[in-house]
């Protein structure tokens, strides 16, 4: 072959690598354009798909409170029973593939059983107040009510039997690894979830504002966090900043006054539940206010007095309860969330669940709102809680304490009381011995 014929397929070699280099860079290319497009698209299904379900959220949420604290309360139940199911279920997956057929039906036991201690005998004193009108179904309701500590052991000691002769070698570690995650499950779900309903039972402020503050602190912390976010908070999740902690724990404390203006003010959350659970936001709602909803006149510090010119100041006390409330929401809470990212990366998980869509599981929602509950409820009964007599709680239990002869006795002595202080005439009182 000639020099001449080597060079011209050179040539022609040389084009062809060169137009196939440019066809793969074309493809290539292709691929980036329509593997960047089809990435967009997602994103803004996603957006889309979690801007509804937030709209959605946000109507319920409000329709909730709007409804009254009994349908707050059946949220609350219905919610903690969900995350419970979340949880469970990423722990629970062994069970299935050992056909270890009731792991899953003893954490429902337990679940059962938790709820009926916890709640059960307000449950059953409600629906014997409302709805159950026989006599021998009241008898029974009121020997649960009697017995429910009682009744409750033996609930738990029936998990307990069914959990030993369940055990099966080859999977005994997780066996017991599944119990106590289930237990540890009931504590910090189940428990503070408890101490939500208590929480709502004294009043509609002691739901909300905890609740608002850390819904207030997370979408601060988000903002704060890409606005001015330099610093890592805490590597169990690297997207935290302090910048965004800190500016949180401010917008936060400042939202708290701002609650305690708006909802103090209003008679439909200051008041707790007695009698009447049904009633809602519009609702004639009448109560003697607990002492941190009145005005207080407080004596300024000496260098405020110079400042203001004034030596004294009326304020509601609520306004300092609520910004304590603020600093837990701020600093404390949050580890709940944090808690459950750590646990979300043990299992290498990326959301607790499905349940929303385009927000993952209800844990995902709730994670800070449990620790921010049970820290409500204690702070209320340590520090603002005051005793109140209840009529309807003494009938209640009146009824279920006392024999009907000893009823009798108790009605006699008050109306021989009554008469004494004349509070009745001597005619109703002698009606009243005639009938008895």
């Amino acid at each position: 072959m000639s020099a001449t014929e080597d060079g011209k397929s050179t040539t022609l070699t040389s084009s062809n690598e060169v137009e196939l280099t440019n066809a793969e860079s074309n493809s290539s290319s292709s691929k980036e354009i329509v593997s960047g497009g089809n990435e967009r698209e997602k994103k803004k299904q996603t957006f889309i798909v979690r801007t509804i379900w937030t709209l959605i959220m946000t109507f319920l949420l409000f329709a909730t409170l709007t409804a009254g604290q009994f349908w707050t309360i059946v949220a609350v139940l219905i919610l903690q029973v969900l995350v419970f199911r979340e949880c469970i279920n990423i722990t629970s997956q062994k069970a299935k593939l050992e056909n270890l057929r009731y792991t899953n039906l003893l954490n429902w036991w337990f679940l059962t059983t938790t709820i009926f201690y916890l709640d059960g005998r307000n449950l059953i004193k409600y629906f014997l107040s409302n709805f159950i009108v026989s006599d021998y179904t009241s008898a029974i309701a009121i020997k649960l009510i009697l017995q429910h500590k009682f009744i409750t052991y033996l609930m738990y000691v029936t998990g307990f039997v069914g959990f030993v002769a369940s055990l099966r070698k080859g999977t005994l570690k997780f066996q017991f690894a599944q119990l106590c995650i289930t237990h540890m499950t009931l504590l910090l779900v189940i428990l503070q979830g408890h101490c939500i309903i208590r929480n709502i039972m004294h009043g509609m402020f002691w739901f909300v504002v905890p609740a608002g503050l850390v819904v207030i602190n997370d979408i601060f912390a988000y903002l704060c966090g890409i606005t001015f976010g330099k610093t890592q908070l805490i590597s169990i999740s690297p997207k935290k900043t302090v910048e965004g902690f800190v500016g949180a724990w401010i917008f936060t404390t400042l939202s708290s006054v701002l609650f305690a203006y708006i909802f103090a003010n209003m008679s439909y959350f200051i008041c707790p539940v007695n009698d009447n659970i049904y009633t809602n936001f519009f609702s004639v709602v009448e109560c003697d206010p607990n002492p941190i909803f009145i005005p207080q006149i407080y004596r300024l510090p000496s260098f405020l007095v110079d400042i203001l010119h004034q030596e004294y100041i009326q304020v509601k006390p609520v306004y300092f309860h609520t910004i304590i409330i603020a600093m837990f929401a701020s600093l404390i809470a949050p580890f709940g969330g944090f808690f459950a990212s750590g646990l979300k990366r043990c299992f290498k998980l990326k959301d607790f669940g499905d349940t929303i869509p385009g927000h993952g599981g209800i844990t995902d929602r709730m994670d800070c709102q449990f620790l921010m509950g049970s820290f409500a409820y204690l702070y209320y009964e340590t520090f603002i809680s005051i005793s109140h007599a209840h009529v309807g709680k003494f009938i209640q239990s009146i009824i279920l304490n006392l024999e009907p002869a000893d009823i009798i006795t108790l009605i006699k002595s008050l109306v021989s009381y009554l008469f004494k202080i004349g509070a009745i005439t001597e005619e109703v009182y002698t009606t009243i011995f005639q009938l008895l």
